[in-house]
Order: C-alpha cells, then structure tokens, then sequence
C-alpha cells in the first residue's frame, strides 16, 4: 500500500535548512582555513596526504587503497596508511520518549529532534562520513548501524519516522548497551530533552567520553518549558507516567523557573567537566544553528581529544 504523503518518512528533510547548510559549508571553507577537515582534501581516497606505511589487505577494505606498485613486486595486496584518516564515524541518539511528544501539533520535540538527526546525516553523509542511528525511549527500539553509502539515508530517516513516542527516559541503559559495542575513536551525538535522573545521565555521559567519544549533546525543550507562559487555571497532563496536575500556573512560575535554572546549570557544568559539547535548543530555534555545531566538532574530532579518565 502506498504511504500517504502526509507520512513521507523525508518530511524530516527540510529542502530549506538542507540549501541554507550547504551555504554555511561553503561559508566556512572560505572563512576559516580548515574548518571543514570533513571535507578531505583527496576526495578520491578519503585520507590525508601524508603516508605513513601499508597494512597487509583484508577483506571489506576499500581497493580503491590498494598500492598496486607493492602488489607488482610481491603479489600480495597491502593498504595505504595515512597519518590522520579524516572520515568520521557518528552515532547519533534520538529520544522518542513520550516527553517528546510535547509541543505544538507537527512542531513537537519529536519532530525537531527527528528534523535535527536527519539533516546532520544528509550533512555527514554529504562529507563522506559514517553515520549509524539509535531511537530509544526505556529500551532501544530502532538501530541503524552506521555506514557512508548513498542509499544509507533513507534507512535512517525511516528509522527516525517509524519510532513512535514510546514510555519513560532510560538513557543510562540505552548509552550502557552502545557504548559496550563502540571501538575506536568516533562522534556521539544525543537528541534529547534529558528528562531523566541526572546522576544517571552524567555516567551514560561519561561511558562515551571513557571509549574515546567527542560527545555532543542538543537539549531540546519546548518554548513553554522554558517560558512557563500559562495563565489561568490548566490542567497538565502527565507524560511518562507522571499523574495529571490541576493548578493555577502563575503561582508556581517563579519556583519552576527558579528549579529550571537549578537544573539546566547543573548539566551544563556537568557536561564541561566532562569535555562534552552541550547545547540548549528551544525548539523554535533555527535549525541552522544547531547543526553549524556538527561542523565545528567534525574539525575538532581530526584534532583529537584525550579521554576523559
């Protein structure tokens, strides 16, 4: 049966920020002298141009590497090595817990994440660069594993349509589980409102920085989160298992802003002690700043980071 076009899994695509990001590239090559190390200066083989040595040939290694002049002389197959081999490998994490569902209709914090992650991936894919995805709620529910084939984003972004607000925030054992699998250096990126026990998050957070992660994390929060805009008697609705709450708003507006500070302050300096990138999002924020992020971090990761102990 044919999908509806209301449910074309690419909404997620918006041609708009895609077109203003492919001017930001080109704005910041012209900018700034190696901004864009995702970019590689050889198109054709992916690296850097200073050789180091050769590896003997495995299978699934790409043969556009081979040194056919060795293979000449000994009839076997040996890979080129390069000093720093630029292309990224990125996992990214995107919340589908019921809290996401908040917002207004379409434009919830499900759908911004969602936009978000699929327009990083065209982004990194565009770059040559491997992305995997991970939707999770308690459990993960869709993984993708990252790859850098043309065709790779149309799993991702039918991954990212087909997650369902789900239950309650586990990020803790969502990050336990990929972390086990990650080896070698690589990028983490988590969209999420991080409605979840902070303690918890800062170990989740910690996993990655300890298997050699840059870790960025995009906190996404609705406007009305942030704001606490409401007036008169409402009633709220309680999301991942919280009960519903009737009460007059504007005699809980100065304690509720004053505990949001408490809290986003708590895991920004968290996330600094622990050398991750964070970034408050509202959700009615330009996407371009928010993915402008990812290609400040591609340059950095070619630089390298120590791990955090």
């Amino acid at each position: 049966m044919t999908r509806p076009a209301s449910e074309d899994p690419r909404r997620f695509l918006d041609p708009a920020v895609l077109f203003r990001l492919g001017r930001l590239e080109l704005r910041a090559r012209q900018a700034v002298e190696g901004f864009l190390t995702g970019l590689h200066k050889s198109p054709f083989f992916g690296h850097s141009v200073e050789f180091v040595q050769h590896r003997e040939y495995v299978t699934g290694d790409d043969i556009r590497h081979l040194d056919w002049k060795v293979w000449s002389k000994t009839d076997r197959f040996y890979i080129k090595q390069f000093e720093a081999e630029t292309n990224l490998r990125c996992q990214m994490l995107v919340d589908c817990s019921e809290s996401m569902s908040y917002g207004n209709g379409s434009a919830n914090k499900r759908a911004y994440a969602c936009t978000a992650a699929a327009s990083a991936a065209w982004l990194l894919l565009r770059q040559q660069d491997s992305v995997g995805l991970v939707t999770f709620d308690q459990a993960a529910r869709r993984v993708v594993p990252a790859r850098n084939s043309g065709l790779h984003l149309d799993a991702i972004v039918s991954a990212l349509d087909g997650s369902a607000p789900g239950e309650k925030t586990d990020l803790p054992t969502v990050c336990r589980r990929i972390a086990s699998s990650i080896h070698g250096r690589g990028m983490v990126a988590v969209f999420s409102d991080l409605l979840t026990e902070r303690e918890g998050l800062m170990k989740a957070l910690r996993m990655f920085r300890q298997k050699r992660q840059e870790v960025l994390v995009f906190h996404i929060l609705d406007t009305d989160e942030l704001n606490f805009p409401f007036t008169g008697v409402t009633r709220f609705e309680g999301m991942e298992q919280l009960p519903e709450l009737l009460c007059d708003p504007e005699a809980l507006r100065d304690g509720y802003l004053k505990e949001l500070d408490a809290y986003l302050q708590e895991v920004r300096q968290g996330c600094a002690r622990l050398g991750v990138d964070y970034q408050l999002i509202p959700t009615n924020q330009s996407l371009d700043a928010v993915l402008s992020r990812f290609l400040h971090r591609r340059d950095a990761f070619a630089g390298g980071r120590a791990p955090v102990s």
